[in-house]
């Protein structure tokens, strides 16, 4: 492989480059601005769970229990009900996702020492809000109970749980969304920008010129994939620094080992964008198998969005296929967790495996045949 055809080759894709300023906007502004968006609008974290209370009780230990849910900081109290046939047109127009209903004789079977019953009525149309509406309001009875236990007994609980969160202590899904929307959009721009390298080439009838160079398809490969691992890897950085400064996302790891885990993930991706372009030959048919190949995968089968285990086996296996499957895991473990190539070195291993196996088929799918 000859240098300077390499970087012949190279700086001619620059030049390209820099005369089509749609593609330097792909390439460097649409990532930060997919992150920001997306790393807005996903969230799953459940907050101002709105709640209807209708309160047969009426004492203070029911207000108190009231109490306790609004001053969780999870629920709001948006209707105060008399009956309960009330709670269905509310549940209906979403006005409420939650109803709790206290009983008459609360206070009562409270200060009995008898166990008082208390109904929670969930909307169930969304079932994640509502299983995790259900958890908070067990763990808001939960501790409701030990209080008045602690009150009416003056005695010590047996067992308490005492709980420390590692690598996420706020619970917060941002933490965890943001640096695997590194891994996702990475993978759809660098696949969307090599994937019309090539039929760009075609196209523009400046394929002739190429291949009656001296140049061979190895050459040609690498040289149209070095200045998009070098856009790549700026992206990468930009991303990060701003999920660190506008997202607050602790970065705990070492930003040599993500530039190097982004290095092999970029060469992979990059890879199939080539291959894509090489078997497409023109930029329409090239954009839509690219973002077929890269857009679809990156948010289903890399475990962004779901996670890997629940799939069915077929998908499972279908994951490994996905370079953002092992980059996303990287990006968790550098940010959040601060781990190195001692721990996610079978990640950083298969993403060398697959960048290997792109830029091999990216180099026989092209052909410098006109014919």
């Amino acid at each position: 492989m000859d240098r300077m055809r390499l970087f012949a080759i190279a700086r001619k894709e620059i030049l390209q480059l820099r005369r089509d300023p749609r593609s330097l906007i792909l390439a460097f502004l649409l990532p930060v601005l997919l992150l920001v968006f997306f790393g807005y609008a996903i969230t799953w974290d459940v907050q101002d769970i709105r709640m209807a209370v209708v309160d047969q009780d009426r004492t203070r230990a029911s207000r108190e229990l009231v109490d306790a849910f609004l001053a969780s900081g999870r629920f709001s109290l948006a209707a105060a009900v008399e009956r309960t046939a009330d709670i269905g047109p509310l549940l209906d127009r979403g006005a409420v996702r939650l109803a709790l209903v206290i009983p008459p004789r609360f206070a009562a079977d409270l200060g009995a020492g008898r166990t008082a019953v208390v109904q929670a009525i969930v909307d169930g149309s969304d079932a994640n809000t509502a299983t995790i509406s259900l958890g908070y309001t067990q763990a808001i009875a939960q501790q409701y109970s030990a209080r008045v236990l602690l009150q009416t007994r003056h005695v010590r609980l047996p067992v308490t749980a005492e709980t420390r969160i590692w690598y996420n202590e706020e619970l917060s899904s941002r933490n965890m969304i943001v640096p695997g929307l590194v891994a996702v959009i990475m993978m759809i721009i660098a696949g969307l920008l090599t994937s019309l390298t090539i039929a760009r080439e075609w196209e523009r009838g400046s394929m002739e010129q190429l291949a009656s160079t001296p140049a061979t398809r190895l050459e040609i490969v690498i040289g149209k994939l070095l200045p998009y691992l070098g856009i790549g890897l700026v992206d990468v950085a930009l991303c990060s620094i701003v999920g660190v400064v506008l997202f607050h996302v602790p970065f705990r790891g070492d930003p040599l080992f993500l530039f190097g885990a982004s290095l092999a993930f970029l060469t992979g991706t990059l890879g199939l964008g080539l291959l894509i372009s090489a078997v497409a030959r023109t930029q329409l048919l090239a954009t839509q198998i690219g973002l077929i190949a890269t857009f679809l995968p990156g948010f289903l089968l890399s475990g962004f969005m779901f996670a890997i285990d629940n799939m069915p086996l077929p998908l499972q296996l279908l994951t490994y296929l996905v370079p953002a499957r092992y980059f996303l895991v990287v990006t968790r473990g550098i940010f959040l967790k601060g781990v190195g190539p001692d721990v996610l070195w079978p990640q950083g291993l298969l993403m060398v495996v697959y960048a290997v196996a792109g830029l091999a088929l990216a180099v026989r799918a092209f052909k410098k045949e006109l014919a």
